[in-house]
């Protein structure tokens, strides 16, 4: 299985130019002489320089796969890696700030959760529960309730999935912070309450 990563590429275009630079330069200015030459220089210098400011650093995601030594580990964090890519996206959905702001703290939480689970492979079994059915419920009902949204959700519902969502993402940092301690936390309680606004209307699916 496999994350993706990014970083920072820097463009070769100036590079080019700026090598085009000197042989057009030394046109004008044949390098037969020390002042000639370094003048070739400086015009390929600056090419360099401006062509640096119309081309940014570009950032290019590569695939890395996840390498834990094992495969139903790689497995679990590639599907917490895509829940967590779909809570992002419906996240851009929801324009409440109670229900985005504790999305961002759930996708954060869990981020660091892979990170950790990466580094510690015998932790995986902590978050077991967490992977298989929390992550992947809240993401159900948050898909469920951008629906809503769309065809107008009830004051009543709005209101729980902000209560709720508060305490489930606190429920997802406390997760985090059980995988250095010996006590896992059981986040069934939060889910649940979070399901059951929906089932008590027949909305989920």
């Amino acid at each position: 299985m496999s994350k993706w990563e990014e970083k920072q590429v820097r463009p070769v275009l100036p590079l080019y130019l700026a090598a085009l630079a000197w042989p057009v330069a030394s046109l004008i200015f044949p390098p037969y002489t020390l002042v000639n030459l370094a003048i070739v220089a400086v015009c390929s210098a600056v090419v360099y320089a401006v062509a640096r400011q119309f081309c940014p650093m570009r950032v290019v995601r590569t695939l890395v796969p996840y390498a834990t030594g094992s495969e139903d580990v790689d497995a679990m964090l590639n599907g917490i890696d895509e829940n967590l890519n779909r809570l992002h996206q419906l996240n851009d959905e929801i324009p409440d700030k109670v229900l985005s702001d504790s999305m961002d703290i759930m996708e954060t939480a869990g981020r660091k959760i892979i990170k950790t689970v990466e580094k510690y492979p015998d932790k995986a079994q902590q978050i077991n529960r967490f992977a298989r059915y929390y992550l992947p419920e809240i993401v159900k009902l948050m898909q469920t309730y951008v629906e809503l949204e769309e065809n107008g959700a009830s004051d009543q519902i709005l209101t729980e999935l902000r209560n709720n969502s508060v305490t489930t993402a606190n429920a997802f940092e406390n997760l985090l912070d059980s995988l250095y301690n010996t006590e896992v936390m059981d986040l069934s309680t939060d889910i649940e309450v979070l399901d059951s606004i929906l089932k008590s209307q027949n909305l989920t699916k």
